[in-house]
């Protein structure tokens, strides 16, 4: 593809040579060569004319105004949220932000990656984990990858994996899916039978989907004393006041940070997050932020580990979804530092007078 877009805009004499470099008559020859013909289409797309930017936006505002905005309740991951006006101005409707790619280059992308640490140091601290990554695509695929993690990181030769009949509806299904096809048995029961079940890990919600909250430290030891990996997901906002899951003995810790000033966006994007024990690093999806120094010897950042091998090593790899929500993330952060700075504003004026 990368050939065709060159051919597109070179001159004829080039297009020539460059088609004659790989023995092609023409673009549509070329075509032939390289499209198999049971994907492509029988005949072009009926589409409209080409808009113009002003009439293409009235067409999207029709469609805009097609949809529905229902009352909603607390639950199932998805809840109202502000995002204050100096994070959506400055982040949000930024293209400074919103077109970041990967910082694959630190030297030039040191704010971006400061945040997303503090993003990562958000999760550890209200999860109570040892090491978290900048962020995954959603709740419910976090849930899948934090699966994977509990095969390739436990002892147990067992196939099947464990999910709590509480978990957010919207997660159990994409689990199952995930599963089905990488040769996994899902059994999904009551939270209280999990020290009864041979699984090679499991995954409980805490709070559960119907709000309700009890302490899970006594499972999660049951469970791991049988070689079972135990993930959590859990509520980062809730996490504040709550019991963290790390200090239940947590394994794995997921899910979303849209409580954190993210909208709801009809339900998504949300930036997911995982975190773990230390000891699995090596194993955890994503990417992490890290601390190094640079050829001054001045503090600098960088990405310290990514596992971006999904995309040649397929089924060995690590993680086979290459998305980060990093400008919800960056969001996340900044939300979180945001509603510190107003707290503890009034303490810090005082101690600078």
């Amino acid at each position: 593809m990368n050939l065709l877009r060159a051919i597109t805009v070179q001159t004829k004499p080039t297009k020539q040579k460059m088609l004659a470099a790989i023995n092609a008559n023409s673009l549509d020859h070329l075509i032939d060569e390289t499209v198999p013909a049971q994907i492509r289409l029988e005949q072009p797309l009926s589409l409209e004319a080409p808009k113009g930017e002003s009439d293409m936006l009235e067409a999207m505002k029709v469609f805009a105004q097609q949809n529905k905005v229902n009352r909603t309740f607390i639950g199932q991951g998805y809840y109202n949220t502000f995002t204050p006006n100096v994070i959506l101005r400055n982040v949000l409707e930024n293209p400074g932000w919103y077109t970041a790619y990967t910082p694959y280059q630190p030297e030039i992308s040191q704010g971006r990656l400061e945040s997303l640490l503090n993003f990562q140091q958000m999760v550890m601290d209200l999860t109570g984990m040892e090491i978290a990554n900048a962020s995954l695509l959603d709740e419910a695929t976090a849930a899948a990858e934090a699966m994977t993690l509990c095969k390739r990181a436990g002892k147990s030769k067992s196939k099947v994996f464990f999910v709590a009949d509480d978990v957010h509806p919207q997660t159990v299904e994409v689990v199952k899916t995930r599963a089905k096809y990488i040769g996994f048995d899902v059994v999904i029961d009551s939270l209280d039978t999990l020290p009864e079940h041979d699984v090679f890990g499991a995954l409980v919600q805490y709070p559960g989907t119907t709000g309700e909250v009890r302490d899970i430290t006594d499972i999660i030891a049951k469970a791991q004393a049988n070689k079972t990996l135990v993930a959590v997901a859990t509520d980062l906002l809730a996490s504040a006041l709550l019991k963290p899951a790390g200090e239940m003995g947590a394994d794995v810790v997921i899910g979303s940070a849209q409580r954190f000033g993210v909208p709801m966006g009809y339900g998504g994007p949300h930036a997911a997050f995982m975190a773990t024990r230390d000891k699995h690093k090596r194993t955890m999806p994503g990417r992490v932020i890290g601390v190094s120094i640079d050829t001054n010897g001045n503090q600098a950042l960088r990405m310290a580990m990514q596992t971006r091998e999904q995309h040649i090593r397929r089924e060995k790899a690590t993680s086979n979804i290459c998305t980060a929500q990093a400008l919800l993330a960056n969001m996340a952060s900044f939300y979180a530092v945001y509603h510190v700075q107003k707290a503890f504003a009034p303490s810090l004026a005082a101690l600078i007078t």
